[in-house]
């Protein structure tokens, strides 16, 4: 895996994953967000992995749990075989 350097993403910095969260609810941290959330079994968030700690971070804060997180290349070849 390579690092990342002060020119651009390299190739572990521009991967995608797809988180699925279960149990978002509104309550004091999202209230400060601009937009509500919406209630919903759950949910598919795709996150840089850069980021991936924060995001992890901020599920628990609003109260979700993470179920699963894929690679978004292993979800789009799913879908696509499916034909979804």
């Amino acid at each position: 895996m390579k690092a990342q350097t002060g020119t651009g993403l390299t190739e572990s910095g521009s991967r995608v994953f797809v988180y699925e969260v279960e149990g978002l609810r509104q309550n004091s941290v999202s209230d400060l967000m601009t937009y509500p959330i919406r209630r919903s079994g759950s949910v598919s968030i795709a996150v840089p992995y850069s980021r991936m700690n924060q995001e992890m971070k901020r599920i628990t804060q609003m109260g979700g749990k993470i179920v699963s997180i894929k690679p978004l290349e292993e979800t789009a070849t799913k879908a696509e075989v499916s034909g979804e």
